[in-house]
């Protein structure tokens, strides 16, 4: 089985089509990831997300390490097990959540509550206290216990305001860490297929593993990492850091240094990316294949829905008073059940009584939302039309 094949380029630009296959189904690129961090894409279950024709979901080991803990994960079965969905699922390594939450508390509180060193990250939960501690060993084992289809090398996420000196030496500890996570990797996927054959039962999840490219806002690290991580034996490869999705000028100029290093063999994923959705064409221009974000969710459960508007940033914050009346869709173009059944004047109410209907409903038109613009993507550039549908929307 081909894990990934481009399927045609766009000639004005890098935008890409291709098909990522995996045990529980195939994914065509480019593709928008929705966000289930603790095993649930917030406020909708499994069907909802098949009705939505969701291709992929994302996991959080950091979280799901603490709760419920992947032992329990791996008794049910694995993740698409525990969580009733049997299509693709990504995990990230913990990484970015054991820095950024706990620089978070941090800055609240002055305690130390992460420690870095060259062989690992010890760090304290920020549900109790306990202490715990990450390696690239223990962050790849975990995400073979989860069961995930994609998994990632464990790394640090460098803040963008550190030092030059910082930035090269938390590029180093990656680079260091991306090895002893694929040698990781290997071997219990060596093991896992020893196991399985003596069971004489088929292996349902291979786990395929990325790496990612640090290097924060520095262009000759950005490269350095870049050349670095795609020489290793990874299945993809990811863009990660503090900009990526948050700083788009910033993001743009990282993958614009990058690119030319990138493996055109293999899925290119930009990190926690999808605030707006011309966000979305300014990345798959520059080559990406994969991305996710937590905004179209976390948005809708605060009344911030996504439209096609221009003038108006493609937002609409329906807890506003003046669609108290208005009995309209959310969007007019849009397909999704929330629009074909239920009006703004609705959505307004359900978010003024505080209902959680309200949320459901928001967040199954923001995911359709994302998902539907994606696939105009995909059709645009298989007719090399990419740079008309980007005039369309930015």
């Amino acid at each position: 089985m081909t894990f990934f094949k481009v399927n045609h380029q766009d000639k004005s630009t890098r935008a890409r089509i291709g098909i990522i296959q995996t045990a529980h189904g195939d994914i065509e690129t480019p593709i928008f990831m929705p966000v289930g961090t603790q095993a649930t894409v917030k406020t909708l279950d499994s069907s909802d997300l098949k009705k939505l024709n969701t291709q992929i979901i994302l996991g959080n080991t950091y979280h799901l390490h603490l709760r419920p803990g992947e032992d329990l994960i791996a008794k049910a079965g694995g993740l698409h097990q525990f969580m009733n969905w049997n299509k693709p699922i990504l995990t990230d390594s913990g990484g970015f959540q054991v820095f950024s939450l706990g620089l978070q508390k941090e800055k609240k509180s002055g305690e130390k509550f992460v420690k870095i060193d060259d062989d690992g990250v010890t760090f304290h939960s920020h549900l109790d206290g306990s202490t715990h501690r990450f390696t690239p060993e223990e962050s790849i084992k975990i995400q073979h216990q989860l069961g995930a289809d994609i998994i990632m090398a464990f790394d640090e996420c460098t803040p963008d305001d550190a030092s030059e000196k910082y930035i090269y030496e938390a590029m180093d500890r990656t680079h260091n860490w991306a090895v002893r996570s694929l040698n990781t990797h290997k071997r219990l996927s060596t093991l896992a297929l020893k196991h399985k054959k003596t069971q004489n039962s088929k292996l349902k999840t291979r786990n395929y593993l990325f790496g990612i490219i640090q290097g924060a806002n520095n262009e000759e690290l950005r490269k350095q990492s870049a050349k670095f991580i795609s020489a290793l034996d990874f299945d993809g490869i990811a863009v990660g850091g503090e900009s990526v999705g948050y700083n788009m000028e910033a993001t743009k100029n990282i993958l614009d240094w990058v690119y030319p290093y990138l493996p055109k063999n293999k899925p290119h994923y930009a990190m926690g990316l999808g605030l707006n959705p011309t966000d979305l064409f300014e990345v798959v221009e520059r080559g990406i294949d994969m991305f996710d974000c937590v905004a179209p969710t976390r948005q809708a459960r605060h009344g911030l829905l996504y439209i096609y508007d221009k003038k108006n940033n493609h937002k609409l914050n329906i807890t506003k008073s003046k669609y108290k009346n208005d009995f309209g869709p959310i969007d007019k173009n849009c397909s999704c059940s929330t629009c074909k059944n239920y009006s703004r004047a609705y959505l307004h109410h359900l978010f003024k009584a505080q209902e959680i209907t309200g949320m459901r409903l928001a967040t199954i038109h923001n995911i359709h939302f994302f998902l539907d613009l994606m696939k105009q993507m995909r059709e645009a550039i298989k007719k090399d039309k990419f740079l008309e549908l980007k005039k369309k929307w930015c």
